[in-house]
């Protein structure tokens, strides 16, 4: 069979023969359909996620662990529990039984490949408690799983929605999206500190924070209160590092400000289930809309390196 591999740490992956995957006992084949190509798995490749020590040292692998394809008797399944050197970008896949679980009808199968980022968009209010009403800034909010946080916010209700990014045209976009206002975090850092507090309004509730690092330490200084009073509590619910790794937080920035910050896993085996089901209704009945890119395993290479995607999900698809 065919099947994308890398051979070294942050190469593109390359379209080559693979030897076919046999199952064993509690294991069943899956004929793949749609693979979602997220930033997880690009670290991963690039050796630079704090899980990849597996990967890496399991070299020649095959990227990507979950998407979805179909059983031997037709069944649409969402699957996972793949281990390096094993991958999902492959002509066809074994996992374990209980990794392998019917897709709802009516999700394509390159729709149903992208729902994680949606679902993990969910911890905006199982992780950071989001009530109607409530302001919502989203930390990132150009890119895929940031245009589906806003989706998400207007649709749970969020009274104000504020968004950054450092593409002034992804920005001008975000407002068909339903935002009330936009920061350009490529200006200064006083500036960007000004902007902040700006738009802060009366303060922001939730933050869903996909950038972390010189963003999120510049919103941590603008939270603090320029009087001695303490500042509004803002729940900031950490789920992506697109900005950096680490911050630099100052004591006051706890101390005074309000801030409380969890990260994105907070509460997820309790809600898990919930927030997936919510999602599912939400694009059947197409109130949420998930933009994807597909392209073919055969064009793996082409696929990894495209910069040109601007908030469409990747999904490789067989040819």
């Amino acid at each position: 069979m065919k099947a994308a591999l890398i051979d070294r740490v942050g190469a593109v992956p390359e379209y080559r023969d693979h030897p076919e995957p046999w199952a064993g006992e509690g294991e069943v084949v899956v004929t793949v359909e749609a693979v979602a190509v997220e930033n997880v798995d690009r670290a991963f490749v690039a050796g630079t996620h704090y899980a990849a020590a597996d990967f890496v040292a399991a070299l020649p692998a095959i990227p990507c662990f979950d998407g979805v394809g179909r059983l031997a008797d037709g069944t649409l399944v969402g699957f996972g529990g793949l281990k390096p050197p094993a991958g999902a970008l492959a002509e066809r896949v074994v996992v374990p039984a209980g990794y392998a679980m019917p897709i709802p009808d009516g999700i394509a199968p390159e729709i149903a490949a992208s729902l994680s980022s949606a679902v993990s968009a969910m911890s905006m209010q199982t992780a950071g408690g989001l009530q109607a009403g409530e302001t919502v800034l989203l930390q990132g909010g150009t890119g895929v799983a940031g245009r589906l946080a806003i989706q998400i916010a207007r649709l749970l209700g969020a009274g104000r929605i504020v968004a950054t990014g450092r593409d002034a045209g992804a920005l001008r976009e975000l407002e068909d999206l339903g935002v009330d206002a936009t920061i350009d975090t490529a200006v200064a850092d006083a500036d960007l500190v000004h902007a902040f507090a700006e738009q802060a309004g009366a303060g922001y509730d939730v933050v869903l924070d996909y950038l972390w690092g010189r963003p999120t330490a510049l919103l941590t200084r603008a939270l603090v209160p320029a009087s001695f009073t303490l500042g509004r509590p803002t729940r900031l619910v950490q789920i992506g590092e697109a900005a950096g790794r680490s911050l630099h937080l100052t004591a006051d920035a706890l101390r005074t400000s309000g801030l409380e910050i969890y990260g994105a896993g907070r509460n997820a085996a309790a809600t898990m289930g919930a927030a997936y089901q919510q999602v599912v209704d939400w694009v059947r009945d197409g109130r949420l809309t998930i933009a994807v890119e597909t392209m073919p395993l055969s064009r793996i290479a082409e696929a990894w390196t495209r910069t040109d995607l601007r908030g469409r999900r990747l999904v490789i698809i067989p040819d």
